[in-house]
């Protein structure tokens, strides 16, 4: 009787098992893994690299996390999501979607993370986002997005992290990220980005991260970054500047790093980082500077790391105040060995540090 009861039990254990996994597949697509998690329900569809032409149209009604990467999507069709009022995670990348129905991320109200990395999307739907209420996360680089229109993005008040790197973007309009209040990222390097609107960047004032990496900025119009208050990090590197000025970089008290690298800088006005007290890093290597004022490093109690190497540095009495700054601060220069005259001939390649000896306006 004791055997029989037990044996029982293992029968009744054994059906609760396969109750569950029929439970954990039921709605999947037959292509892809499904697995629940419990308490509460939540399955987790796995359809990366099944070959999928088109967005699944039989998901279990508790999917939490979609990942539907490096298939052959081609669109998103209008309430592509509506089956799946829970879903908090998809992944689309590496597909061939073209066009986004204004409708197909309707219902989608807990949607936290959206990556549609490495597709082939030229605009975004206008209000196609606004269902997405906490959305943090959205990833559209590398695709071929060319305008950007502040109604793109409505209704997205909790983004905090929007990546377009490696897109077809030209310019920035007015107002273009007005209705993301909460943005702390904001990645736009590797575009073709030629022209900032002076309200371009309005609304943001939680941005922490901006990226304009690799684009193709001759200037930047005055007041643009005003409304960054709360921006630590600024990456103009690789661009096309010549030259900058206080106006320039109004607004940024709170900068800490601020990187720009690879331009065309030949001058720099002796108050341009005046109003930037909390500067950590400042990197300005491959320019064309041939002199700075070595006085407005000192205005800068907090600068840690300073990278001034390749650049065409003129050595001449001019050049005497950077040398004494370089001398008495304790900031880590780039190598300072590859800091060097780039002319006149006589000092050409002679370290800046070892100037005092060789001209006599730097000498006590």
């Amino acid at each position: 009787m004791a055997a029989y009861s037990g044996d029982m039990q293992h029968l009744a254990w054994l059906m609760l098992v396969i109750l569950w996994m029929v439970q954990a597949v039921e709605g999947c697509p037959d292509v892809c893994r499904c697995s629940r998690k419990a308490g509460p329900e939540k399955s987790e569809v796995n359809c990366h690299k099944m070959g999928l032409r088109a967005f699944p149209s039989k998901l279990p009604p508790d999917a939490w996390i979609l990942k539907l990467g490096e298939n052959g999507i081609t669109d998103l069709k209008a309430n592509a999501l509506k089956s799946i009022p829970k879903i908090e995670s998809i992944n689309l990348e590496q597909n061939a979607i073209t066009s986004i129905h204004p409708q197909a991320l309707s219902g989608a109200k807990q949607l936290m993370l959206l990556n549609l990395y490495g597709n082939h999307i030229t605009t975004l739907p206008p209000r196609g986002f606004q269902d997405l209420l906490n959305l943090r996360f959205l990833m559209l680089g590398q695709n071929q997005i060319g305008i950007l229109k502040p109604e793109m993005f409505a209704g997205m008040r909790n983004l905090s992290d929007l990546d377009l790197p490696l897109n077809a973007l030209t310019m920035l309009p007015s107002n273009a990220f007005k209705p993301l209040i909460a943005l702390k990222v904001l990645d736009l390097s590797q575009n073709r980005i030629q022209k900032i609107s002076p309200k371009a960047f309005t609304g943001l004032r939680q941005l922490m991260f901006l990226n304009l990496d690799n684009n193709s900025l001759k200037k930047i119009p005055a007041g643009a970054f005003r409304p960054l208050r709360s921006l630590e990090m600024l990456v103009l590197d690789n661009n096309l500047l010549s030259t900058l000025s206080l106006s320039t970089l109004d607004g940024l008290g709170n900068l800490q790093e601020l990187y720009l690298r690879n331009n065309d800088l030949d001058h720099l006005p002796p108050d341009v980082f005046r109003n930037m007290a909390n500067l950590s890093q400042l990197a300005l290597s491959g320019n064309r500077l041939k002199t700075v004022d070595g006085n407005m490093f000192a205005h800068m109690p907090d600068l840690k790391k300073l990278y001034l190497h390749d650049n065409t540095w003129h050595c001449d009495c001019n050049i005497i105040s950077l040398v004494e700054w370089m001398r008495q601060t304790k900031a880590t220069l780039s190598p300072r060995d590859a800091l060097k005259c780039g002319s006149p001939p006589d000092l050409r390649n002679k370290s800046l540090s070892s100037l005092q000896a060789a001209m006599p306006c730097l000498t006590p």
